[in-house]
Formats: structure tokens, sequence, C-alpha cells
């Protein structure tokens, strides 16, 4: 299901799968995050320091990693395409390298009713895998979903 056509509740079932497409972390990716975010932290902007660390050079931050998948998501998975994101329950499993090529491999892995008449609730599993195939975070995401029913 890659249409851009809304999604409702009633077309998922537990067990789909969806495989973003890839995006590769830039230099540039890095930087515009530390900016916005503040976050300047030596792991992400000092490449002389970082070449004596235990990754030996410079990683992306790991909620900049959160935020690219989310994103990779929402260009094929239904309830991140056209769902409200409503939680989150995360792993920072390993660095996202500057070049890296990230994807999101998800599975809708709850449907329920919500609190509100007409929204519903779906729980999906994700992975991010780095071009090696190495899942560098995972977790699962719940979004608010509308239904055909009033």
């Amino acid at each position: 299901m890659s249409s851009p056509d809304a999604a409702f509740f009633e077309d998922l079932k537990v067990g789909q799968e969806y495989i973003s497409p890839g995006r590769t972390v830039t230099e540039t990716d890095v930087m515009i995050f530390a900016g916005l975010s503040g976050d300047y932290n030596v792991l992400h902007t000092d490449a002389e320091h970082m070449k004596g660390s235990l990754f030996g050079e410079r990683i992306a931050h790991g909620l900049l990693g959160l935020a690219i998948q989310q994103g990779l998501a929402s260009r094929g998975e239904p309830a991140a395409a056209h769902g409200l994101l409503a939680a989150v329950k995360w792993k920072f499993k390993g660095p996202i390298r500057l070049g890296d090529t990230i994807h999101v491999r998800s599975r809708i892995v709850g449907l329920k009713e919500g609190v509100e008449p007409g929204q519903q609730l779906v729980t999906v599993e994700r992975q991010v895998m780095n071009q090696h195939g190495e899942v560098v975070q995972e977790g699962e995401t719940e979004h608010v979903l509308g239904s055909r029913k009033p």
C-alpha cells in the first residue's frame, strides 16, 4: 500500500510489512541537526577527537536517525503516512556513520480501538538498517489513524 491516497484503519492488517527507500546521511544533515538541536557534542562535530574514539570517526546524532526513519517510513507505510504519531519506544543499537545509507523495515503488530470515536491506534515495529544490513535502531511507534466508521 504505497498510494498517496488516504489510508484508513480498516485497510490495515497485523503482519503487513513495508520497506522504505534508502537515504544517505550526510555531513550537512549532521551539522544542520546540531544547529537545530543545540547538540554540538564532540561525537558529532569534532573529527580529530573522534579519530581516537570507539567509533574512529564522527557519528550522526541518534535523534537525527530517529527523525529520518520517521520520514522514510512515511514514504510507504500507511500508519506513518496518514496517521498522527502518538508514542515511541526506541533503542539505539549502533552508530549511524556519515555516509551510511539507511532504510526502514516496518511491520504492523497491533490494531486497537482509540479513545476518540473514529480514531484507532496502529502499533508498528520498525528497524533502521544501514547499507550493510546491520540494525542500528529499532523500536515501536504508535499512530492514531482515522476510521471509515463515524
